[in-house]
């Protein structure tokens, strides 16, 4: 597969994303929510997410969108300002050929550029196994498991935390980001 094209996510790639996020939550455990939000839903989210500055990118190849990753809050209050949440949705035919890989660095060094401080991945279900070695490989750590937090597809689903310290990490004060 040639490589794809990374850049930041637009507002027009938003039905595009709606595809591919449909399928992980109708049929997936990354997702745990039971109904996919439409497009309306889904550029409310889009625009929250990326006028509060925090990076949102997609891969693309031949004009067709592959996979996207965005980081979020990892929590409202204000001391939490300088965490944020990963999360990555690929279309089915673009697992498994690095391109989570690619974003994820991106998003990494989008973040680092962005003084965030602390990456953390709430993985949805201890079953999601390419999700758990690609954040290993990228360099997060597992700080455990939340035991059947959710339930879904007939079952109960558990939530796998990693973390990965962002620039300085905690070796130093944070600079900037006073306002997210």
């Amino acid at each position: 597969m040639t490589q794809p094209h990374l850049r930041s996510a637009r507002a027009t790639d938003v039905p595009a994303i709606c595809r591919i996020y449909r399928p992980a939550v109708l049929t997936g455990t990354a997702s745990f929510e039971l109904e996919p939000p439409d497009e309306d839903e889904m550029l409310r989210r889009f625009n929250a997410i990326t006028q509060a500055g925090y990076p949102y990118l997609v891969a693309e190849l031949d004009g067709r969108l592959l996979g996207y990753a965005y980081v979020n809050a990892y929590r409202s209050r204000p001391a939490y300002r300088f965490t944020v949440e990963d999360s990555i949705y690929l279309a089915p035919e673009a697992q498994g050929k690095g391109i989570g890989r690619l974003l994820l660095g991106a998003l990494i060094d989008a973040c680092v550029d962005a003084g965030f401080r602390l990456m953390v991945a709430v993985i949805g279900d201890s079953s999601q196994s390419r999700s758990i070695t690609l954040h290993r490989r990228m360099g997060f750590t597992f700080c455990g498991t939340i035991h059947s937090v959710g339930y879904k597809h007939g079952r109960w689903l558990d939530s796998v935390i990693m973390q990965m310290p962002l620039g300085a990490g905690d070796t130093a004060a944070p600079t900037g980001r006073e306002k997210p």
